[in-house]
């Protein structure tokens, strides 16, 4: 049941008086519950709350923290139907979208316990001593990972599951031992409510202390404000816009104490469509972006919003095709109003650029928060001397830009900001005869993706969810898969230190049994 109120270490709380609620953006009407904004005081308290459960969570055993995990994941399932009822209410998303991403979420609560539970993430190094050795003796150093502190995590906008309460930032945070403080999103807090619910069932039957987790609920920035700049929280996890991820960025930098901002951001995930590819078939592409443009109503980070060609008969080709694939597509639900708002602004902005003319119009939409898609193109040199041009419009929109020479092809990608993704279509023969163009690709992106659509982001321990600056704003981290736990710990090491002493990982007799370095030679033996 959603009661409207936020919860700091198990207890539920509401002792503010600003209220809010959240929208269905089907019935262009306000849902039927009511949230109280969380308190300065209550911040404080859900901070102090995890700031002394860290003491004990920081060296609980992988196996403890994965049964938390695993029970996290039951505890989801067992939401069941009211769960998706109020994600469809809360995003305006068909119920089979709900399902797909509460799905991915338990997923990636069940791999990240998988990774704790067998231990050799934390990246033992050992190297023993020697004390004989001359000049100088040789000191025992033996090194590993180990967990920041408490982490604040900003709910995503745009998936109320996989990216928010128990997304993938708050599972690699408490995996690493880190306490999680959530900022709930304002247009999703009932289902925020009820995986907050979910969370402190588990903790609370764990025996961890509660103090692990809690969810705050906030409509404006007061709340996030005032958690980025307590010096309890020792890290931040976001996912959203880059004015909102540059802004925390900065108010974490000009704390006392700075502290890391992970902060997934803006990106429009060029594709360069070369006329290899486009010859052999234009149509199949056009349809295949079409699909993409308009997948989610466009709301998603990695949204194909630029498509790079050369000057030819093929990409015409494509942009002719690419007009009758929408004319098959229906106009779709935003997220939100405020979302819709913004679209509208951001495509009648770029349509108003010189040199920018329709492929795709947009139509007329009856349905309140509905919209249509918009493609425009534009010349390369215009793009060139255009920024403007280069800002992501969040929605089903995308930029088809024309370039006269393949050095003006290249000379775009360089000039283009830090992206998510990157891709190429062409033939495998073509491929292997332009690394001019991979390379310049490559220096601007964190993923490269040959002959498909950048939406679509696989969770595994492979996929690079992230990029250089503004994609996000440490390109050296995944948002995405089981290495995104690095984010949430620092190396650490140990000189001389007696053994029985030591954490387990680092012990002579490798009581973990899991995989070390050990002068040099990786190994599962003791030592």
């Amino acid at each position: 049941m959603i009661s409207g109120k936020s919860y700091i270490a198990s207890e539920p709380t509401a002792k503010g008086t600003k209220t809010f609620k959240t929208f269905d953006p089907q019935k262009n009407a306000d849902n039927p519950w009511t949230f109280t904004e969380a308190t300065e005081a209550e911040v404080d308290a859900a901070v102090q709350a995890a700031t002394r459960a860290f003491e004990s969570f920081r060296s609980s055993s992988g196996k403890d923290r994965a049964a938390l995990l695993n029970a996290i994941a039951d505890q989801i399932m067992n939401l069941g139907d009211e769960l998706i009822e109020t994600y469809c209410a809360e995003s305006g998303l068909p119920a089979g979208r709900a399902q797909g991403e509460r799905g991915r979420t338990v997923f990636q609560l069940r791999s990240f316990a998988d990774l704790v539970a067998e231990g050799s993430w934390v990246e033992a190094n050992i190297d023993t001593g020697d004390p004989s050795r001359t000049p100088a003796p040789k000191p025992d150093l033996r090194k590993m990972n180990i967990p920041l502190g408490p982490v604040a995590v900003f709910g995503a906008s745009n998936f109320p599951l996989a990216y928010s309460t128990a997304g993938g930032d708050t599972a690699a945070a408490l995996a690493a031992g880190c306490p999680v403080i959530v900022k709930s999103h304002p247009m999703h807090a009932g289902t925020g409510e009820l995986v907050a619910q979910a969370i402190s069932t588990a903790v609370d039957q764990s025996g961890f202390d509660p103090g692990i987790f809690s969810n705050l609920n906030s409509s404006g920035i007061e709340v996030g404000t005032q958690l980025v700049s307590h010096p309890g929280i020792k890290a931040v996890g976001f996912t959203g816009s880059i004015k909102g991820g540059r802004a925390l960025f900065d108010l974490a930098a000009d704390r006392e104490e700075p502290i890391p901002v992970f902060a997934e951001m803006g990106s429009i995930n060029p594709v360069v469509a070369l006329p290899s590819a486009l010859e052999e078939d234009a149509a199949g592409w056009a349809q295949k972006y079409a699909s993409s443009i308009n997948l989610g109503t466009g709301q998603f980070c990695t949204n194909p919003g630029l498509i790079l060609g050369l000057d030819s008969d093929a990409f015409k080709s494509f942009e002719h095709h690419l007009q009758q694939a929408f004319e098959e597509l229906a106009p779709q639900c935003m997220l939100h109003p405020k979302i819709k708002k913004a679209f509208d602004q951001g495509k009648s902005s770029a349509k108003e650029q010189a040199g920018t003319a329709t492929v795709v119009a947009e139509t007329a939409v009856t349905e309140p928060n509905y919209a249509s898609p918009m493609v425009l193109k534009v010349s390369g040199a215009e793009f060139l001397n255009n920024n403007q041009l280069h800002r992501e419009v969040f929605g089903p929109y995308s930029l088809l830009v024309s370039c006269s020479s393949k050095e003006e092809l290249i000379s775009v990608i360089k000039n283009l900001e830090g992206q998510l993704t990157g891709t190429i279509l062409a033939s495998a023969a073509d491929l292997s005869m332009q690394q001019d163009v991979v390379e310049a690709l490559q220096n601007r992106v964190g993923r490269l993706i040959f002959n498909g659509v950048p939406t679509g982001v696989e969770v595994c321990p492979s996929m690079l969810h992230g990029g250089p600056y503004p994609a996000s704003t440490d390109s050296r981290f995944s948002a995405v898969g089981i290495h995104s736990i690095k984010r949430w710990v620092r190396p650490f090491s140990f000189q001389d230190w007696p053994n029985e002493q030591l954490p387990l990982a680092l012990q002579n007799e490798n009581p973990l049994g899991i995989r070390r370095l050990v002068n040099n030679k990786w190994t599962h033996e003791a030592i």
